[in-house]
């Protein structure tokens, strides 16, 4: 059976039973048993500790908790205290982490319901032969209702009948531009915005009447597929995730093997067993990065800030970083490349060609003949005329800002004539013809300040010149019409992606008052206008900078292929007027397969419905594109759950799309894209920088203890306690400033990272294991220097005092190599490494405030097992951690000798 749209009028009342006086009472209450009701069926939600058992499925996380399950079975057996810290420590940082999953799940439950509270509530139904108020769910397949301006459609219904109806569809389709809709067959594969004989749920009526029979409810209908689209989207990890779950399985087979490794060592050395264990509990603690989860948090929460203060709102952290891995934005056209703001670029007329100035609704800018001088014709003023007076809109300032009451190809053409000079003072309507979607033009009889009477018309080219006898000739006087003329002026306008308007007037007798309910005939054409919506300038710039870092843009669009050309090719999405279109009829008789092998040479879709953009993001994910998702509709929902970033428009987006979203764009704005996407960048270098500092500290801690075991020490050079001290509080606090390091130089210069490219490069494998040996073998030397006497100093056996040094020596070894960190491939020998960023001032003095709290205050004294340290160990220290400074700018010069490909990338 063919399609409602295109069916006639009768045949589908007749395949669905129906009358035009409706169903009875008896019949829609039948019906109601056996389609159910109107309303989009609860989608099926996890329960509560389901979600808990996700977010708690991390290697890291296990071995957190193993080790806090040990620590606590030790405290409870030995009666030792302060292995309740360890294990309160190490509880806190999972319960965050895992509380922060919790918080930010559920984002698509609240997109569907979000979708549920745009469906009508009441319909106006033709029930036992009169129109009742009834509840929108009781609605059936088969009922006849009635729609006016201001009505929400209760379901998708077959026009009946339509009296001037037009329906803003603009969360269905992304037309910018209300549908005129007919009772008129149309092509069976036609797309949603092409089925002007069908209502769609949820869609509002902005003018005219109409009766339709209702022909799908509730999750059949266009707003039901899109919910179920939503709800079967697939949940993509972010990059950031799959990298550190990567990270954390090796690092966690890393720690288990060398836990082992120590057991052995130990056994071999007979170290009794509550040794050996604490020993091997201390060192699988110093292994695990307990700060890192909470560091990755902070840095992405720093980053959600920054995004917010470049109108970019971010619903998930984790998204943040995701968009620095973008290789893919697929961007809707209207409202984020273009301003959402029809306007004039051009007037065509017998006489002259003219380009109209300025963009938007703003009545600023000039009109100009081809060689720039402003104009001020006798045909220009004419066309100004009947585009400004047959016109219902107005204009109102609000501050700075212009807005416009009314539909907006009215308001392009208004402003279109205040540019011209046409305000309309002194002038008077005398009577009208309002537009119709039948005839597509508008009539008005109009008085100018001399008390001459005009007939004025817009509309159509095709509509406007069947009224025609005459136009307007070069020397101002009407000349015989010229049909091909015109043809090929609209020819050229729609070639550059124009909607054209035409412009017609009559000089009437003084007498008379109205108009011929036929319309006006034996006009005298005077020109033709080119509407377009135009590109906003920054998208232009940001769109050049996107591809110059290595992001293709694509345009999915509900408009028509050759304005969406059009588009493209001027914002510099296509270069090449040739450049391969798809449309949606294309698509649709694509597979999945075909689409995948041409996705990524394809810069422009138009005509989309919501099925065809979720297939673009999914085939381009098939090659490992790592996609950002542009919309503002319902249409544009599902789409947006499965790509790898979604991102909504704040102003005129669906509260729907903005729940489906990962961004808010506050400011429906492509450049805030574009500067987001380098925000993301930045912040993953800067993930990439704190955990390439704090690594080392864990290996040399790990080292330190693995060597003490090694050698037989009956006294180890770190307790756990002491530990979690170094990587809770002194890593994470000189770590912080990490996260908000300034974008290195060059950061949208460079290609957008594989997502599979590891967290741990080989080249920074190679550094963290070279810092973790400098800096723990400098620990362990200062210990040892202590403990036992090396070079003429310490050997004291005083185990406390040893460890307080050693500790000394990780927290300065810390700092020497933060400032090593700011810089991952140039050079740290440079003032600027002081400059930039004061925050990492700020974290050196506190990390010295808190390491002397930490060693002279009684009360940690006790609770760590320290003591306070002379200067001599001090000075020590300090010396070893210049050192360590300057033996890493050495090794970084090397490694920029060697391979200065990777540095000129990262400087």
């Amino acid at each position: 059976m063919a399609a409602p749209w295109a069916q006639t009028a009768n045949d589908v009342l007749d395949g669905l039973d129906a009358r035009l006086e409706g169903l009875t009472t008896t019949e829609a209450e039948a019906r109601l048993a056996s389609t159910g009701p109107n309303r989009l069926p609860l989608q099926p939600r996890d329960p509560w500790w389901k979600k808990l058992a996700g977010h708690l499925n991390d290697v890291l996380i296990f071995l957190l908790l193993i080790a806090a399950l040990i620590k606590a079975a030790i405290a409870i057996y030995t009666g030792d205290a302060s292995n309740w810290i360890d294990v309160s420590v190490i509880a806190a940082v999972a319960i965050i982490n895992v509380a922060i999953g919790m918080i930010q799940e559920g984002r698509a439950e609240k997109a569907l319901d979000a979708i549920k509270g745009m469906l009508s509530s009441r319909a106006h139904v033709m029930r036992d032969g009169t129109v009742s108020d009834v509840d929108a769910e009781t609605l059936v397949p088969g009922d006849v209702i009635k729609v006016r301006p201001g009505d929400r459609v209760p379901a998708d219904a077959r026009l009946l009948d339509a009296s001037n109806l037009q329906v803003e569809e603009a969360a269905l389709t992304g037309e910018s531009v209300a549908s005129v809709k007919t009772v008129d067959v149309v092509a069976e594969k036609a797309n949603v915005g092409d089925r002007t004989s069908m209502l769609f749920s949820s869609t509002l009526v902005v003018a005219g009447t109409g009766t339709a029979v209702v022909t799908s409810t509730g999750s059949t209908t266009e707003i039901g597929r899109i919910q179920t689209m939503i709800s079967e989207a697939d949940e993509m990890d972010t990059p950031l995730a799959k990298t550190m779950a990567v990270f954390g399985k090796r690092l966690a087979v890393l720690i288990l093997g060398m836990a082992a490794v120590m057991v052995v060592i130990g056994l071999v050395r007979d170290i009794s067993g509550p040794d050996l264990v604490s020993a091997t509990i201390g060192f699988a603690v110093a292994a695990i990065p307990e700060g890192l989860p909470a560091l990755v948090t902070i840095t992405l929460a720093l980053g959600v800030q920054a995004m917010a203060r470049r109108n970019a709102i971010s619903r998930k952290m984790a998204s943040v970083e995701t968009l620095g891995s973008v290789s893919t934005i697929c961007s809707d056209k209207t409202g984020t490349l273009t301003q959402n703001e029809m306007t004039v670029r051009h007037v065509s007329t017998r006489s002259g060609q003219y380009d109209v100035e300025g963009t938007g609704y703003a009545p600023v800018g000039r009109v100009v003949t081809q060689d720039g001088a402003q104009a001020a014709t006798a045909d220009l003023t004419a066309v100004a005329e009947v585009m400004a007076l047959c016109n219902d809109a107005h204009l109102e300032q609000d501050g700075e800002r212009w807005k416009l009451i009314g539909e907006p190809t009215e308001g392009a053409v208004l402003v279109l004539g205040r540019k011209a000079g046409v305000t309309g003072d002194g002038w008077e309507r005398v009577a009208e013809l309002p537009f119709d979607s039948a005839t597509k033009y508008m009539a008005t009889l109009a008085q100018d300040p001399a008390g001459a009477r005009h007939v004025l018309v817009k509309g159509a080219l095709d509509s406007v010149r069947a009224r025609c006898t005459t136009q307007l000739g070069p020397d101002g006087t009407p000349e015989p019409f010229d049909a091909g003329f015109w043809d090929a002026e609209m020819a050229a306008l729609a070639g550059q992606g124009l909607r054209v308007l035409a412009a017609a007037r009559q000089e009437v007798p003084d007498t008379l008052g109205e108009l011929p309910e036929d319309g006006p005939r034996g006009l005298t054409m005077v020109g033709i206008t080119g509407i377009v919506d135009p590109p906003r300038p920054e998208a232009i710039a940001a769109i050049a900078e996107a591809r110059e870092a290595g992001i293709a843009v694509a345009m999915i669009t509900g408009d028509h292929a050759d304005t969406a050309k059009a588009i493209a090719l001027e914002m510099g999405i296509i270069d090449s007027p040739d450049a391969p279109t798809l449309t949606g009829a294309e698509l649709q008789a694509m597979s999945d397969m075909d689409l995948a092998e041409v996705v990524q040479s394809v810069h422009v879709y138009a005509r989309t419905s919501p099925e065809h953009k979720i297939r673009i993001v999914r085939a381009l994910q098939k090659h490992g594109e790592v996609v950002a998702m542009t919309g503002d509709g319902v249409n544009d929902a599902p789409a947006l759950t499965q790509a790898d970033v979604g991102v909504a428009m704040g102003i005129k987006g669906t509260e729907a799309t903005k729940e489906a979203a990962d961004i808010v764009l506050a400011d429906d704005n492509f450049a805030t894209i574009e500067r987001a996407v380098a925000e993301g960048r930045r912040i993953y270098d800067n993930i990439r920088k704190a955990v390439l500092f704090m690594l080392p500290t864990n290996g040399a801690q790990s080292l330190g203890l693995l060597f003490a075991v090694l050698l037989g020490w009956t006294v180890m050079p770190l307790l756990p306690v002491q530990v979690l001290w170094i990587n809770m509080v002194t890593s994470v606090t000189l770590a912080l400033p990490l996260a908000t390091e300034p974008a290195e130089p060059g950061v949208m210069r460079r290609p957008p990272r594989n997502p599979k490219t590891p967290l741990i490069t080989p080249d920074f494998l190679r550094r963290i294991l070279f810092v973790s040996v400098l800096i723990g073998g400098a620990s362990l030397l200062v210990f040892a220097a202590e403990f036992y006497g090396f070079f003429g100093i310490g050997g004291h056996r005083n185990g406390t005092l040893a460890q307080s040094a050693g500790l000394t020596m990780l927290a300065l070894g810390q700092v020497a190599y933060l400032f090593n960190c700011r810089f991952m491939h140039r050079s740290s020998l440079t003032v600027d490494v002081l400059k930039g960023n004061k925050a990492v001032l700020w974290a050196v003095a506190a990390l010295v405030a808190l390491h002397v709290f930490f060693l002279y205050t009684p009360f940690m004294q006790t609770l760590f097992r320290v003591t306070g340290i002379g200067m001599r160990e001090w000075l020590i220290c300090i010396g070893l951690a210049v050192v360590i400074f300057l033996v890493m700018e050495l090794v970084k010069a090397i490694d920029r000798r060697l391979h200065p490909e990777t540095a000129q990338q990262r400087s």
